[in-house]
C-alpha cells in the first residue's frame, strides 16, 4: 500500500521532483521490468550455451570437409609419378611410344556434393555465431535497461526509465529476443541437411 509506504506529500506540492507519485511510479516500473525480463535471462542463458556447444561442434565438421574444397596435392603427385613412370618404360620402345604416354592429371573436379555439404555447413556455422553475438548483446541491453540511476530526484529517475522503455520498443529488442531461437533452429536444420548429403556421399 503506498499511501502507508510512502508520506502523503505537502499541499501543492504533488507534482514536485521529489513527490510520492515518482516514487510510487519507480516501485511499479521496477517490478514489471524485473517480472518482464526474467524470461528473456533465462532462454538468452540457454540459448548462449546451446549456441557455444553447437558452433564447437560445426567447426569440427567443417574442419574435416573443407578440405574437400581444395586441390588434392597427393592426387596430383600421384597422378605425376604414374606419368614418370609411364614416360620411362616408353623410352624402351622409342621416341613415338614416349609421346603416346598420356599426360598427368593436375586438376580434379570438384565434386557437388562437397559443395553443397560445404555450403550448408558454413551457413549454419555463420547462423550459430550470428545467434550467439545477438544474444550477448540482448543481455547487454537487459543489463543497461534495468541499471538504475543513483542520481537525481525521483521524478527523474522515471523519466530515464521511460526514455529506455521507449527505446527498447523503438529498437524491437523483444522482437529480436523471440527471433533469436528461430535463427538457432535453421543454423540447426542447414546443419541437417548437410549431413544427409555428406552421408548419402559416402
Amino acid at each position: 500500500d503506498y499511501e502507508q509506504k510512502y508520506a502523503p506529500d505537502p499541499i501543492y506540492e504533488e507534482w514536485s521532483p521529489k513527490a510520492r507519485v515518482w516514487r510510487v511510479y519507480g516501485d511499479e516500473a521496477t517490478q514489471i521490468d524485473i517480472e518482464m525480463v526474467a524470461g528473456w535471462r533465462e532462454g538468452l542463458d540457454m540459448l548462449l550455451v546451446f549456441a557455444a556447444l553447437f558452433s564447437g561442434v560445426v567447426t569440427t565438421f567443417v574442419t574435416t570437409t573443407c578440405k574437400s574444397l581444395q586441390l588434392d596435392l597427393a592426387r596430383v603427385t600421384n597422378s605425376l609419378i604414374a606419368e614418370m613412370v609411364s614416360v620411362q618404360r616408353a623410352t624402351v620402345h622409342g621416341a613415338e611410344a614416349v609421346n603416346a604416354v598420356p599426360p598427368a592429371v593436375t586438376s580434379f573436379p570438384l565434386q557437388t556434393s562437397d559443395f553443397w555439404v560445404n555450403a550448408l555447413w558454413f551457413m549454419s556455422l555463420g547462423l550459430s555465431l550470428s545467434t550467439t553475438l545477438l544474444a550477448v548483446l540482448a543481455k547487454q541491453w537487459i543489463h543497461q535497461y534495468l541499471s538504475v540511476a543513483s542520481t537525481g530526484s525521483p521524478r527523474n529517475r522515471c523519466r530515464v526509465r521511460h526514455f529506455r522503455y521507449k527505446a527498447l520498443k523503438k529498437w524491437h529488442v523483444p522482437l529480436i529476443i523471440e527471433l533469436l531461437p528461430v535463427l538457432m533452429h535453421a543454423a540447426l536444420g542447414l546443419f541437417f541437411v548437410g549431413l544427409v548429403i555428406y552421408l548419402c556421399s559416402l
